[in-house]
């Protein structure tokens, strides 16, 4: 049965989300001046043609070295660079932070100062995996024990994940630093849901 997609357009650019299924996979166009980079694009064709309405892409970004998706391919179609886990991004409105360099995990996230933006791969989502609580972000279930620190310093306004729907407004910092502080509490939650996954 196929998947339904939904797409959410935001300041940022949009997202579109897999709803139906557990994981709840999502990625994102990120517009600014008229150039496109695509992140974890999976190539469905409806997103990719709200994504070529944004402008010129001209990068796919792949942020989770795990998340090979389509990126080789559809950065191969495109006729564009394709970034595997950057380290840097020269020429673009993005700040490269890498919170997960372990031998099996390594992920880059993305800020974006000027439009206090956050793109978050794996280490927290909101889909349902990751919200188990009260609150609508929580950290990956395998960083619960040791959660990393290194996006508690920002304050984003828009977050936006590889797993869940997005979140925009001035909750958005808040949601986040609860997630790292409640990664150990809600632990118990998280368990308890993990059967409906299967």
């Amino acid at each position: 049965m196929p998947k339904r997609v939904v797409i959410h357009e935001h300041e940022l650019g949009l997202t579109a989300l897999i709803e139906d299924e557990p994981m709840q996979r999502a990625w994102h166009a990120l517009a600014d001046g008229g150039r496109v980079w695509l992140v974890d694009p999976l190539d469905d064709e409806r997103t990719m043609e709200a994504a070529a309405v944004l402008g010129e892409p001209v990068a796919v970004l792949q942020l989770l070295d795990r998340h090979n998706r389509r990126c080789a391919e559809i950065a191969d179609r495109l006729g564009v660079p394709h970034h595997r886990v950057p380290d840097s991004l020269p020429d673009s409105p993005f700040s490269v932070i890498a919170p997960v360099r372990l031998p099996l995990w390594k992920e880059t996230t993305l800020w974006w100062p000027a439009r206090s933006g956050l793109v978050v791969a794996e280490l927290v989502g909101s889909g349902p995996m990751y919200a188990v609580g009260d609150d609508p972000v929580g950290m990956h279930p395998f960083l619960r024990p040791m959660p990393p620190g290194t996006l508690r310093r920002l304050k984003p306004r828009h977050l936006l994940f590889g797993h869940g729907p997005p979140l925009h407004g001035p909750d958005c910092a808040a949601a986040l630093e609860r997630a790292h502080k409640r990664s150990l509490r809600d632990i118990p939650a998280m368990l308890r849901a993990l059967p409906s996954f299967r």
